[in-house]
């Protein structure tokens, strides 16, 4: 009997390619989809995306989904107290796995472990350390489909929220972003792609500035805020 797990669902494509590559493995029985959802607007939190798309895209996938709602801006405490809930419900359905698509940022990674850890679950990370480069141009290869939902001005200006990601877009990324965006640079949406039964129709919509103000803490908090660009989503 192959053990049981929960796959964090991020809408992406990270997400996605993780998923596929558990599924080819075919080593664990992936009982459902997790994924944290803004309470107050009903979207997955930093990618922007719509919960009736996150429910089309498990629906195609052919998954149950959990949702996990928190609150508009909550605290670390508020965060670590509804998770724990979350994952302690899970546990009692004899979820011994969770699994994340996490590729290389070690302290995020050691932050999940520790939590999991505290309720006897373990952490797996099928795309820990591969080239990102390598990871996109397999991910495309494959023939999946995502778009960028989400952009940091940090680092990418409007113009890269809404673009589907192709070589092109690959090309026309500056050499400080990472081509997974795995430091924060981007968000996606992916929306077709061999593990999905049919694609997810949707249209484009506006184009929104939003500003968060850094932490007091952080040493690059110059301006005060961060500045995201968000490309709306909407089901056809």
């Amino acid at each position: 009997m192959k053990p049981k797990a929960i796959f964090n669902w991020s809408s992406g494509k990270d997400s996605a390619f993780a998923l596929y590559k558990i599924l080819q493995e075919n080593q664990f029985e992936i009982v459902s989809l997790l994924t944290s959802i803004n309470k107050e607007f009903q979207r997955i939190s930093m990618h922007g995306v719509h919960v009736s798309l996150l429910e089309k895209q498990a629906e195609s996938l052919g998954f149950p989904l959990i949702k996990m709602e928190l609150p508009k801006e909550p605290t670390m405490e508020e965060y670590r107290e509804i998770m724990s809930k979350t994952m302690n419900k899970i546990k009692a359905k004899g979820i011994t796995h969770s699994i994340f698509g996490d590729i290389f940022l070690e302290d995020l990674r050691r932050y999940r472990e520790d939590q999991l850890e505290s309720i006897g679950i373990k952490g797996i990370f099928p795309l820990w350390k591969i080239n990102t480069t390598d990871l996109i141009h397999d991910f495309l290869d494959l023939g999946f489909k995502t778009i960028v939902t989400c952009v940091s001005e940090t680092y990418l200006d409007k113009s890269f929220a809404g673009r589907i990601i192709d070589k092109n877009f690959i090309n026309d990324l500056p050499a400080n972003v990472d081509p997974c965006g795995e430091n924060g640079e981007f968000h996606t949406f992916t929306f077709d792609g061999p593990i999905f039964k049919n694609p997810i129709d949707f249209e484009i919509g506006e184009i929104v500035k939003k500003t968060y103000p850094k932490p007091k803490s952080d040493i690059e908090s110059h301006d005060g805020d961060y500045v995201f660009w968000f490309c709306d989503l909407v089901l056809k």
